[in-house]
């Protein structure tokens, strides 16, 4: 890697093998970030840039300017912005932040620049903090700021990221399509796409007042991350392919907005408005949209959440192969991350929540005869039979008539037929009904108003506060310690908004407090049990961020029971989590036909199995039929633990009859197929599917990994196009290339 200042003017060229970054600083002193490209774009654009600077005058020819936006937007109590609006590219001090000083440096295999900022009139200093993942093409970015000055300032939001020149270079807006991905529970992963141009159009000339107010924006508010959209979106040029492809690393609520800037507006007077630049602006809590703010006493610091962006020349599937290979290097390190187990768990479909001694035994003998290597006992183990365990969760003690010998004894029945146990917990919540709610102080729950915060029977444990986390601690430590787990399924199924008031700040600064303790939490406890692997799920999918998966082992991906509606999400789910990570259920039954078996587990045969459904009442047959994708799975999962998605029909809709997803690894390359009737079409349904599959002239040949019948293949590698014949429907296969096929272009 080579990571260079050059001196353009007063500025910053910095550049590895894959990003190259350009700041210039303008004649007020403001450093704006200019351009930010895929390294070969940028090498044929120096040149250009240089002598612009050499004549002394701006990209647009006009003496002394400077495209582009600031480093950051910030906004404080009693500043405002430029124009007025929502936009979160305008504020005031963030357009007068002069240029302090700037630092190079190295942390292992990261590059960081670090670019020192002042507000000349409160004294607020900013450090904004670029880094960068040797030749892989994602830059991290956040920000710090610092009160420099004699007097509090109020904060009330700070960008973490803010990029402009959305189109690329030699590209119009006009070529650009905004995506983002709609998030429900048993929904997720919906990925949606509109025109910038269709979202934001043009008004008019800005001399004659055409300026934009608008702006595109998403945002999460309460304590599911994504409880409505994912963190993430996308910017891409149909035309030329540059690509931007984001997300903020954050558990809790944050917001992100694309637009145009035509800079500060001067009333009444004789100016030439400046050229309109489109943004990109990322954030985590605000005030406006999250009751959000802080206030920093003189020598008091914030650091804004962190944020990912993947820049890619060549469309969205090469921005998600740099942004899978980035979360993989900025998670913790784990062993599960390339053993991937095989998890049985008893609930889809199968002992929702009431699991017993009778009813478990039966069900871990099938498992194992399936294949499964990990066995997790979800919720109701601690309940009592027949009472609501809802508003009573929080004391985490086995039921004692659930498991009249003892739950030792279903945990060494797992043991014994040489899987590992789990148990499905949920840390964050007591039930109104739970002893542990009085035991616990006020203090030590989400509060508001002096009261504690009510949602659906329970309160919500505050981990800022030292009960709560020892309370936690106490839980974890008798669960592994004592009972000997070696798995936990940590779930989450309230969403408080807009957070807590404890300790007399904002309910949003509150809210946020208890996130960052939450991982910090987390990762107290796998520095105690490092063995220990750990599930994240919210309902299935509401909290699917890398601030979590930076931390949890893997993930779950849904909470949908209906196999047919499981395949668009476990299609669309590596674009947001590394397959690795993605767990996906697979509650196969005795009532399915075999079609619709073999459908169900193809779904999870490119992610994380989590094999559930009454195998215990299957025939031998059946039974067979789950075995062999189990061991079609470990045949192939250390090629998936380091494999880069891509979507040969494109990214799936919710209601289409053919789906596909591909893996591209190192050695092979697998995809998944699904033909379902989902939308009611079977009369007249086309029985095959072209996928375009690798560039031209492709060497490798594919095969049918599972199930061994129903599909046939016709491959064209002169075309580099398979097509797929799966007559039966619903149906689904898993085909592979012995070989690591190239994309196509």
């Amino acid at each position: 890697m080579t990571s260079a200042t050059t001196r353009v003017g007063p500025g910053v060229h910095w550049s590895d093998e894959a990003l190259d970054l350009q700041i210039e600083v303008d004649q007020s002193g403001v450093p704006r970030l200019v351009s930010l490209l895929p390294v070969e774009l940028g090498k044929r654009l120096q040149p250009r840039r240089s002598r612009a600077n050499d004549a002394g005058r701006g990209h647009d020819g006009r003496p002394g300017h400077v495209p582009g936006l600031p480093l950051l937007d910030v906004m404080l109590a009693g500043s405002g912005r430029q124009w007025a609006g929502r936009r979160y590219s305008e504020s005031v001090v963030g357009n007068r932040m002069t240029y302090v000083s700037h630092e190079l440096h190295a942390d292992g295999p990261w590059r960081v620049l670090e670019i020192s900022l002042r507000d000349p009139v409160t004294e607020l200093a900013a450090t904004v903090s670029y880094r960068i993942l040797t030749d892989v093409g994602v830059l991290c970015s956040r920000a710090t700021l610092t009160n420099r000055g004699s007097s509090a300032v109020v904060v009330e939001s700070v960008s973490s990221l803010l990029v402009s020149d959305l189109a690329g270079p030699g590209g119009e807006l006009r070529d650009v399509d905004v995506l983002w991905a709609e998030n429900d529970w048993k929904a997720e992963g919906r990925w949606q796409s509109r025109s910038f141009r269709e979202a934001l159009p043009e008004l008019g000339d800005p001399a004659r007042d055409g300026r934009s107010r608008g702006r595109l924006a998403f945002t999460s508010v309460g304590t599911w991350s994504s409880g409505t959209y994912l963190p993430m979106g996308a910017t891409v040029n149909r035309r030329t392919g540059h690509t931007l492809l984001w997300q903020i690393e954050h558990n809790g609520a944050w917001h992100w907005q694309v637009g145009e800037n035509s800079g500060p507006w001067h009333w009444g007077a004789e100016l030439e408005p400046e050229p309109a630049t489109s943004y990109l602006a990322l954030l985590g809590p605000t005030e406006v949209e999250h009751q959000w703010r802080t206030a920093l006493s003189p020598g008091e610091s914030f650091e804004s959440v962190p944020v990912a962006l993947a820049v890619a020349a060549d469309g969205l599937e090469a921005a998600a192969g740099k942004l899978t290979r980035y979360r993989r290097a900025v998670r913790r390190p784990h062993a599960d991350h390339d053993r991937l187990p095989v998890i049985f768990n008893d609930y889809l479909n199968t002992l929702r929540a009431d699991p017993t001694t009778e009813r478990l035994i039966p069900l871990i003998r099938a498992a194992v005869d399936a294949g499964a290597e990990y066995f997790c006992i979800d919720a109701g183990w601690y309940a009592q039979p027949g009472e609501g365990w809802w508003d009573s969760v929080g004391e985490w003690v086995p039921s004692s008539a659930r498991f009249p010998d003892g739950f030792g004894q279903v945990l060494d029945r797992i043991r014994a037929e040489g899987m590992v146990p789990g148990l499905w917990i949920e840390p964050e919540v007591v039930g109104v009904r739970s002893p542990v709610a009085d035991r616990l102080p006020d203090e030590a729950f989400f509060m508001r108003g002096g009261v504690r915060v009510v949602e659906q029977g329970r309160y919500h444990l505050d981990l800022r506060h030292p009960a709560a986390k020892a309370h936690l601690d106490r839980t974890v430590d008798f669960l592994v310690g004592e009972l000997g787990v070696g798995y936990l399924k940590m779930d989450y199924n309230i969403d408080i908004a807009p957070g807590t008031e404890a300790g007399g700040v904002a309910a949003g600064a509150g809210l946020l407090e208890h996130n960052r303790a939450f991982l910090a939490w987390i990762d107290g406890v796998l520095d105690r049990h490092p063995a220990l692997t750990i599930e994240s799920c919210a309902s299935g999918g509401m909290r699917t961020d890398y601030g979590t998966l930076s931390r949890f082992q893997l993930h779950s991906t849904s909470d949908q029971e209906e196999p047919l509606r499981y395949a668009p999400i476990a299609a669309a789910a590596p674009l947001a989590v590394a397959p690795e990570q993605a767990a996906v259920w697979a509650p196969a039954q005795p009532a399915m036909s075999d079609d619709e078996i073999a459908f169900t587990l193809c779904s999870a045969m490119l992610g994380r199995f989590h094999l559930s459904g009454h195998l215990d009442r299957m025939t031998a047959t059946q039974l067979a039929l789950v075995a062999n994708a189990i061991t079609v799975y470990k045949q192939i999962r250390a090629d998936i633990a380091g494999a880069l998605p891509f979507w040969p029909l494109g990214l799936p809709g919710w209601s289409d009859e053919w789906l596909a997803v591909g893996m591209r690894g190192d050695r092979a390359t697998f995809v998944v197929v699904w033909r379902r009737d989902h939308a009611g079409r079977a009369a007249g349904a086309v029985s095959e599917i072209t996928l375009p599959i690798a560039a031209p002239e492709t060497e490798a040949q594919p095969r049918l990994l599972y199930p061994q019948h129903g599909a046939v293949l016709d491959w064209n590698g002169p075309g580099g196009e398979l097509r797929v014949s799966l007559p039966h429907c619903p149906a689904a296969c898993v085909i592979a290339f012995d070989a690591a096929l190239p994309p196509r272009r």
